[in-house]
């Protein structure tokens, strides 16, 4: 056999191991994008049935952010606590057993006969849920190289216009059919589908341990707050999140209250801006791994700032412009999102990035929750019905989105 022999069959064996990797790595993002669309479903069906669920309690704007609220506070309370210890762990093991909690807390949603019973509900969801997304996170990181991590990213975070496109006009169409229990009866069988396909699949996932922290857990706290750049991280995440989730549990009783939409027609909005965002999200991803995440994201941020102006100003018109402006909100809500979250990932190091993901994690939830509460706070319902003063919200995520351009300027990559 000739020297160029040799040659060729050492390229298709290389030809051969890049597939298996290519292949392996589609499994991966697959199943987490798969746990990334229930999880989320599970927060953002909450939501477009507002509505409905302040007609059926009789609860205020004030009571409905509560309930919004009370997810995101577990989650953050849980991501705290899950700092101290998830690096020590199998990333595989924990992701199924937070998976199988998760799961527990979404049929006691479906089952919830009342306000105070669906309130303790989304806590305990919350309290497994809120720690899923940044394991997932941590999982891409640790997986996937910095040179196609932004791509990755916006893959699983694709899940999210997923979760819009099928899963929230689903879980409308049951509520409005059936009752506001039958969406997550529905995810709550999806979920026990996905769990038993993770389990099957999913391969150890152990690089990280070979770096793992042994000392006090509580000193890895100190040297995330220590850590100049991952105090930088966390700013941005507070700020990216009082952005958009100040505005988005109050979109679907504003369009119901204000605009004139009906409630079987909010399926209409999530799946418009879902279908687009899902396409736009992984472009913005690929862009970002081209020609920078910090540059890609400035720019989306400054796009985003004219629908949420746009959007938390409606007054009733023609139902095509509402739809026009809330899925260029969703465009812009999910591509400022991936170049963010992928320099997040890629600001720590593999042997902190467990903890720190969850931390921030906690971070994010603990932001999320504040912001549902402040604009639960500033709302308020008219004798007449329309709410009031959605357009000062308008302003407090607008000027968020400026203070993230500052902020993710400071960010640094170190893996």
């Amino acid at each position: 056999m000739s020297l160029a022999d040799d040659q060729i069959t050492l390229t298709n064996e290389e030809n051969v191991l890049v597939s298996k990797k290519e292949i392996r790595e589609g499994w991966l993002l697959f199943i987490l994008a798969a746990v990334q669309f229930t999880h989320v479903m599970d927060f953002v069906i909450m939501m477009p049935l507002g509505p409905q669920l302040m007609r059926i309690f009789s609860i205020s704007p004030k009571e409905f952010g509560f309930l919004v609220s009370a997810y995101t506070f577990s989650a953050a309370i849980s991501g705290f606590i899950s700092t101290l210890f998830i690096d020590k762990f199998d990333r595989k093991n924990a992701l199924l057993f937070l998976y199988a909690g998760f799961i527990v807390g979404t049929f006691c949603c479906a089952i919830a006969p009342t306000y105070v019973w669906l309130m303790v509900a989304r806590i305990l969801a919350g309290a497994f849920g809120g720690v899923i997304g940044a394991l997932v996170f941590a999982i891409i990181g640790d997986a996937i190289p910095e040179k196609r991590r932004g791509a990755a990213t916006g893959k699983v975070m694709a899940a999210f216009s997923v979760a819009s496109i099928a899963g929230v006009p689903v879980g409308l169409y049951l509520a409005s059919r059936l009752n506001w229990h039958a969406p997550f009866f529905l995810l709550t069988g999806l979920s026990i589908m996905i769990l038993v396909i993770a389990f099957l699949v999913l391969p150890p996932l152990k690089g990280h341990l070979t770096n793992a922290i042994k000392n006090n857990p509580l000193n890895v706290i100190g040297e995330i707050v220590r850590n100049k750049n991952l105090v930088w991280a966390l700013a941005l995440m507070v700020m990216l999140t009082l952005a958009g989730f100040t505005v988005v549990p109050f979109i679907s009783p504003y369009l119901v209250s204000n605009v004139g939409f009906s409630e079987d027609e909010l399926a209409y909005m999530y799946m418009f801006g879902g279908l687009a965002s899902v396409v736009t999200s992984q472009i913005t991803g690929r862009l970002a791994d081209k020609f920078g995440k910090q540059r890609v994201f400035i720019y989306m941020a400054i796009f985003s700032i004219i629908p949420i102006l746009l959007l938390t100003n409606l007054k009733p018109v023609p139902h095509f412009l509402v739809l026009i402006i809330t899925t260029t909100f969703f465009i812009g809500f999910g591509a400022r999102f991936v170049p963010a979250v992928t320099l997040i990932t890629s600001s720590v190091t593999p042997k902190l990035r467990g903890s720190f993901m969850s931390f921030n994690s906690s971070i994010q939830q603990l932001a999320s929750g504040l912001s549902a509460f402040l604009s639960g706070l500033i709302i308020q319902k008219s004798v007449a019905g329309p709410l009031l003063h959605f357009n000062v919200i308008g302003i407090i995520a607008s000027v968020a989105t400026i203070l993230c351009i500052f902020i993710i300027r400071k960010l640094k990559v170190v893996s």
